[in-house]
Protein backbone atom coordinates (compact mmCIF):
# COMPACT_ATOMS: atom_id res chain seq x y z
CA UNK A 1 0.00 0.00 0.00
CA UNK A 2 2.84 2.41 0.87
CA UNK A 3 4.56 1.61 -2.43
CA UNK A 4 1.36 2.35 -4.35
CA UNK A 5 0.75 5.60 -2.44
CA UNK A 6 4.22 7.02 -2.98
CA UNK A 7 4.35 5.82 -6.60
CA UNK A 8 1.08 7.67 -7.30
CA UNK A 9 2.39 10.80 -5.59
CA UNK A 10 5.59 10.60 -7.61
CA UNK A 11 3.71 10.33 -10.93
CA UNK A 12 1.30 13.16 -10.08
CA UNK A 13 3.95 15.54 -8.71
CA UNK A 14 6.26 14.89 -11.68
CA UNK A 15 3.40 15.52 -14.14
CA UNK A 16 2.52 18.79 -12.36
CA UNK A 17 6.20 19.77 -12.36
CA UNK A 18 6.49 19.31 -16.13
CA UNK A 19 3.23 21.16 -16.84
CA UNK A 20 4.12 24.03 -14.50
CA UNK A 21 7.50 24.37 -16.23
CA UNK A 22 5.71 24.52 -19.58
CA UNK A 23 3.43 27.37 -18.39
CA UNK A 24 6.36 29.19 -16.79
CA UNK A 25 8.47 28.98 -19.95
CA UNK A 26 5.67 29.92 -22.35
CA UNK A 27 4.68 32.94 -20.26
CA UNK A 28 8.32 34.03 -19.92
CA UNK A 29 8.62 33.93 -23.71
CA UNK A 30 5.56 36.15 -24.10
CA UNK A 31 6.79 38.65 -21.51
CA UNK A 32 10.18 38.75 -23.22
CA UNK A 33 8.54 39.52 -26.57
CA UNK A 34 6.44 42.26 -24.93
CA UNK A 35 9.67 43.95 -23.84
CA UNK A 36 10.86 43.86 -27.47
CA UNK A 37 13.50 41.21 -26.86
CA UNK A 38 14.25 39.62 -30.23
CA UNK A 39 12.70 36.20 -30.93
CA UNK A 40 16.18 34.75 -31.42
CA UNK A 41 17.42 35.89 -27.99
CA UNK A 42 14.21 34.55 -26.44
CA UNK A 43 14.81 31.27 -28.26
CA UNK A 44 18.40 30.69 -27.19
CA UNK A 45 17.86 31.80 -23.57
CA UNK A 46 14.34 31.29 -22.25
CA UNK A 47 13.62 28.19 -24.33
CA UNK A 48 17.02 26.69 -23.49
CA UNK A 49 16.46 27.20 -19.78
CA UNK A 50 12.78 26.29 -19.92
CA UNK A 51 13.24 22.83 -21.42
CA UNK A 52 15.47 21.90 -18.47
CA UNK A 53 13.46 23.74 -15.81
CA UNK A 54 12.05 20.51 -14.26
CA UNK A 55 15.59 19.17 -13.79
CA UNK A 56 16.74 22.47 -12.24
CA UNK A 57 13.75 22.62 -9.88
CA UNK A 58 14.21 19.05 -8.65
CA UNK A 59 17.97 19.64 -8.37
CA UNK A 60 17.58 22.68 -6.11
CA UNK A 61 14.99 20.88 -3.97
CA UNK A 62 17.29 17.86 -3.71
CA UNK A 63 20.03 20.03 -2.22
CA UNK A 64 17.60 21.74 0.16
CA UNK A 65 16.38 18.34 1.39
CA UNK A 66 19.96 17.00 1.80
CA UNK A 67 19.62 14.57 -1.10
CA UNK A 68 22.20 16.26 -3.33
CA UNK A 69 23.35 12.93 -4.82
CA UNK A 70 20.15 13.03 -6.87
CA UNK A 71 21.34 16.09 -8.82
CA UNK A 72 24.03 14.32 -10.82
CA UNK A 73 21.75 11.30 -11.22
CA UNK A 74 19.11 13.54 -12.76
CA UNK A 75 21.57 15.37 -15.04
CA UNK A 76 23.30 12.19 -16.22
CA UNK A 77 20.04 10.26 -16.54
CA UNK A 78 18.35 13.03 -18.53
CA UNK A 79 21.23 13.20 -21.01
CA UNK A 80 21.25 9.43 -21.40
CA UNK A 81 17.48 9.45 -21.99
CA UNK A 82 17.74 12.34 -24.49
CA UNK A 83 20.32 10.53 -26.62
CA UNK A 84 19.40 6.87 -26.22
CA UNK A 85 15.62 7.25 -25.92
CA UNK A 86 14.43 10.58 -27.38
CA UNK A 87 16.88 10.73 -30.29
CA UNK A 88 16.48 6.99 -30.91
CA UNK A 89 12.68 7.20 -31.19
CA UNK A 90 12.97 10.33 -33.35
CA UNK A 91 15.35 8.43 -35.68
CA UNK A 92 13.00 5.45 -35.87
CA UNK A 93 9.96 7.65 -36.57
CA UNK A 94 11.80 9.85 -39.04
CA UNK A 95 13.84 7.09 -40.70
CA UNK A 96 17.06 8.88 -41.73
CA UNK A 97 17.53 12.06 -39.70
CA UNK A 98 19.77 14.67 -41.37
CA UNK A 99 20.86 17.97 -39.82
CA UNK A 100 22.97 21.03 -40.57
CA UNK A 101 26.71 21.29 -40.05
CA UNK A 102 26.43 23.99 -37.35
CA UNK A 103 25.24 21.37 -34.86
CA UNK A 104 28.06 19.04 -35.89
CA UNK A 105 30.80 21.70 -35.77
CA UNK A 106 29.62 23.83 -32.83
CA UNK A 107 27.06 22.21 -30.52
CA UNK A 108 28.36 18.65 -30.46
CA UNK A 109 31.99 19.64 -29.64
CA UNK A 110 30.65 21.86 -26.84
CA UNK A 111 28.51 18.97 -25.58
CA UNK A 112 31.51 16.62 -25.57
CA UNK A 113 33.69 19.24 -23.90
CA UNK A 114 31.11 19.97 -21.19
CA UNK A 115 30.66 16.23 -20.53
CA UNK A 116 34.42 15.79 -20.18
CA UNK A 117 34.41 18.79 -17.81
CA UNK A 118 31.68 17.11 -15.74
CA UNK A 119 33.70 13.88 -15.68
CA UNK A 120 36.79 15.71 -14.41
CA UNK A 121 35.00 17.87 -11.83
CA UNK A 122 33.14 14.95 -10.22
CA UNK A 123 36.06 12.55 -9.82
CA UNK A 124 36.70 13.58 -6.19
CA UNK A 125 33.11 12.79 -5.17
CA UNK A 126 32.14 16.41 -4.49
CA UNK A 127 30.83 19.22 -6.67
CA UNK A 128 31.19 22.58 -4.92
CA UNK A 129 29.84 26.04 -5.68
CA UNK A 130 33.18 26.96 -7.30
CA UNK A 131 32.77 24.11 -9.79
CA UNK A 132 29.16 25.16 -10.25
CA UNK A 133 30.26 28.70 -11.13
CA UNK A 134 32.76 27.29 -13.66
CA UNK A 135 29.97 25.34 -15.37
CA UNK A 136 27.63 28.36 -15.37
CA UNK A 137 30.34 30.58 -16.88
CA UNK A 138 30.83 28.06 -19.71
CA UNK A 139 27.06 27.96 -20.19
CA UNK A 140 26.91 31.77 -20.30
CA UNK A 141 29.62 31.85 -22.99
CA UNK A 142 27.65 29.31 -25.04
CA UNK A 143 24.41 31.31 -24.77
CA UNK A 144 26.13 34.64 -25.56
CA UNK A 145 27.87 33.06 -28.55
CA UNK A 146 24.53 31.81 -29.88
CA UNK A 147 22.94 35.20 -29.28
CA UNK A 148 25.69 37.11 -31.14
CA UNK A 149 26.22 34.64 -33.96
CA UNK A 150 24.33 34.61 -37.23
CA UNK A 151 22.84 31.23 -36.47
CA UNK A 152 19.09 30.90 -36.90
CA UNK A 153 16.43 29.28 -34.76
CA UNK A 154 14.77 26.09 -35.92
CA UNK A 155 12.03 26.75 -38.47
CA UNK A 156 9.19 25.82 -36.11
CA UNK A 157 10.59 27.84 -33.20
CA UNK A 158 11.17 30.90 -35.39
CA UNK A 159 7.65 30.81 -36.85
CA UNK A 160 6.05 30.32 -33.45
CA UNK A 161 7.99 33.17 -31.84
CA UNK A 162 7.33 35.51 -34.78
CA UNK A 163 3.62 34.73 -34.52
CA UNK A 164 3.74 35.42 -30.79
CA UNK A 165 5.68 38.67 -31.36
CA UNK A 166 2.91 39.99 -33.65
CA UNK A 167 0.28 39.43 -30.97
CA UNK A 168 2.30 40.53 -27.93
CA UNK A 169 2.04 44.31 -28.30
CA UNK A 170 1.26 47.10 -25.86
CA UNK A 171 1.65 46.79 -22.07
CA UNK A 172 2.27 43.38 -20.54
CA UNK A 173 -1.08 41.89 -19.42
CA UNK A 174 -1.31 41.43 -15.65
CA UNK A 175 -2.45 37.84 -16.19
CA UNK A 176 1.02 36.94 -17.47
CA UNK A 177 2.61 37.88 -14.16
CA UNK A 178 -0.12 35.97 -12.31
CA UNK A 179 0.53 32.89 -14.45
CA UNK A 180 4.26 33.28 -13.83
CA UNK A 181 3.67 33.50 -10.08
CA UNK A 182 1.21 30.60 -9.91
CA UNK A 183 3.31 28.32 -12.13
CA UNK A 184 6.35 29.20 -10.01
CA UNK A 185 4.48 28.16 -6.86
CA UNK A 186 3.43 24.89 -8.50
CA UNK A 187 7.04 24.34 -9.61
CA UNK A 188 8.24 24.72 -6.04
CA UNK A 189 5.72 22.40 -4.41
CA UNK A 190 5.68 19.78 -7.18
CA UNK A 191 9.49 19.60 -7.05
CA UNK A 192 9.31 19.27 -3.27
CA UNK A 193 6.84 16.38 -3.41
CA UNK A 194 8.69 14.73 -6.28
CA UNK A 195 11.84 14.57 -4.17
CA UNK A 196 9.91 13.48 -1.05
CA UNK A 197 8.25 10.63 -2.94
CA UNK A 198 11.62 9.56 -4.40
CA UNK A 199 13.14 9.41 -0.90
CA UNK A 200 10.24 7.28 0.36
CA UNK A 201 10.33 4.99 -2.68
CA UNK A 202 14.09 4.54 -2.31
CA UNK A 203 13.61 3.43 1.30
CA UNK A 204 10.77 1.04 0.43
CA UNK A 205 12.63 -0.47 -2.55
CA UNK A 206 16.00 -0.30 -0.76
CA UNK A 207 17.82 1.39 -3.62
CA UNK A 208 19.75 4.66 -3.78
CA UNK A 209 17.83 7.86 -4.50
CA UNK A 210 20.31 8.61 -7.29
CA UNK A 211 19.16 5.42 -9.06
CA UNK A 212 15.56 6.67 -9.20
CA UNK A 213 16.84 10.07 -10.35
CA UNK A 214 18.95 8.33 -12.98
CA UNK A 215 15.96 6.46 -14.36
CA UNK A 216 12.39 7.47 -13.43
CA UNK A 217 12.93 11.22 -12.93
CA UNK A 218 15.27 11.39 -15.93
CA UNK A 219 12.77 9.69 -18.24
CA UNK A 220 9.88 11.74 -16.86
CA UNK A 221 11.62 15.08 -17.30
CA UNK A 222 12.73 14.05 -20.81
CA UNK A 223 9.13 13.49 -21.97
CA UNK A 224 8.73 17.13 -23.17
CA UNK A 225 11.86 16.75 -25.32
CA UNK A 226 10.48 13.44 -26.64
CA UNK A 227 7.14 15.00 -27.61
CA UNK A 228 8.76 18.06 -29.24
CA UNK A 229 11.40 16.06 -31.12
CA UNK A 230 9.08 13.37 -32.48
CA UNK A 231 6.54 15.99 -33.61
CA UNK A 232 9.31 18.02 -35.25
CA UNK A 233 10.66 14.98 -37.11
CA UNK A 234 7.18 14.05 -38.33
CA UNK A 235 6.82 17.58 -39.75
CA UNK A 236 10.26 17.36 -41.38
CA UNK A 237 11.83 19.93 -39.03
CA UNK A 238 14.93 17.89 -38.25
CA UNK A 239 17.14 20.76 -37.04
CA UNK A 240 14.61 21.60 -34.36
CA UNK A 241 14.62 18.03 -33.05
CA UNK A 242 18.42 17.67 -33.00
CA UNK A 243 18.92 21.21 -31.68
CA UNK A 244 16.39 20.58 -28.91
CA UNK A 245 18.17 17.42 -27.76
CA UNK A 246 21.73 18.75 -28.07
CA UNK A 247 20.97 22.13 -26.47
CA UNK A 248 19.06 20.47 -23.64
CA UNK A 249 22.00 18.14 -22.95
CA UNK A 250 24.47 21.04 -22.83
CA UNK A 251 22.23 22.85 -20.35
CA UNK A 252 21.76 19.67 -18.30
CA UNK A 253 25.51 19.22 -17.85
CA UNK A 254 26.30 22.87 -17.14
CA UNK A 255 23.09 24.34 -15.71
CA UNK A 256 21.39 21.44 -13.95
CA UNK A 257 24.67 20.75 -12.13
CA UNK A 258 25.79 24.38 -11.79
CA UNK A 259 22.65 26.03 -10.39
CA UNK A 260 21.93 23.55 -7.53
CA UNK A 261 25.63 23.67 -6.56
CA UNK A 262 25.10 27.32 -5.60
CA UNK A 263 22.75 26.10 -2.86
CA UNK A 264 25.17 23.55 -1.39
CA UNK A 265 27.90 21.03 -2.19
CA UNK A 266 26.70 18.12 -4.32
CA UNK A 267 27.66 14.59 -3.27
CA UNK A 268 28.72 12.28 -6.12
CA UNK A 269 28.31 8.61 -5.16
CA UNK A 270 30.99 6.00 -6.04
CA UNK A 271 28.47 4.31 -8.36
CA UNK A 272 28.07 7.50 -10.38
CA UNK A 273 31.84 8.02 -10.54
CA UNK A 274 32.67 4.43 -11.50
CA UNK A 275 29.80 3.68 -13.88
CA UNK A 276 27.13 6.25 -14.81
CA UNK A 277 29.28 9.29 -15.63
CA UNK A 278 31.84 7.29 -17.69
CA UNK A 279 28.96 5.64 -19.57
CA UNK A 280 27.47 9.08 -20.29
CA UNK A 281 30.83 10.24 -21.67
CA UNK A 282 30.98 7.13 -23.88
CA UNK A 283 27.39 7.64 -25.10
CA UNK A 284 28.03 11.33 -25.85
CA UNK A 285 31.13 10.49 -27.90
CA UNK A 286 29.17 7.70 -29.63
CA UNK A 287 26.44 10.25 -30.45
CA UNK A 288 29.02 12.57 -32.02
CA UNK A 289 30.75 9.72 -33.90
CA UNK A 290 27.42 8.42 -35.22
CA UNK A 291 26.49 11.85 -36.57
CA UNK A 292 29.76 12.55 -38.39
CA UNK A 293 27.95 11.87 -41.68
CA UNK A 294 25.25 14.37 -40.59
CA UNK A 295 22.51 11.77 -40.29
CA UNK A 296 21.18 9.09 -37.95
CA UNK A 297 19.52 6.05 -39.48
CA UNK A 298 16.62 3.99 -38.18
CA UNK A 299 18.99 1.11 -37.37
CA UNK A 300 21.23 3.40 -35.36
CA UNK A 301 18.14 4.55 -33.48
CA UNK A 302 17.27 0.92 -32.67
CA UNK A 303 20.86 0.35 -31.51
CA UNK A 304 20.60 3.37 -29.18
CA UNK A 305 17.40 1.95 -27.68
CA UNK A 306 19.08 -1.39 -27.04
CA UNK A 307 22.02 0.35 -25.35
CA UNK A 308 19.57 2.26 -23.15
CA UNK A 309 17.77 -0.94 -22.20
CA UNK A 310 21.13 -2.45 -21.25
CA UNK A 311 22.07 0.63 -19.22
CA UNK A 312 18.81 0.48 -17.26
CA UNK A 313 19.20 -3.27 -16.81
CA UNK A 314 22.66 -2.82 -15.26
CA UNK A 315 21.48 0.13 -13.17
CA UNK A 316 18.73 -1.95 -11.55
CA UNK A 317 20.86 -5.10 -11.32
CA UNK A 318 18.75 -7.03 -13.83
CA UNK A 319 21.72 -7.68 -16.10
Amino acid sequence: MELLKWSALFIVSLAVLIKAADYFTNTSERIGLHFKISPFIVGVTIIAVGTSLPEVATGIMSVIQNQSEMVVGNAVGSNMANILLVLAIAAIVGKNIKFNKDILHIDLPILIGSTILLFMLTMNGRFTYIEGIICLLVLAVYIVYNAKSKRKLGVAEALELKKMARTEKGPVPVKYFLILLISGVFLYFSAQYTIKSVIELAEILRIGTEIIALSAIAIGTSLPELAVSVLAVKKGKIDMAIGNITGSNIFNVLGVMGIPALFGTLIITPYMIAFSIPVLLFVTILYAFTTMNRKISRWEGITFLLIYAGFLGITFGII
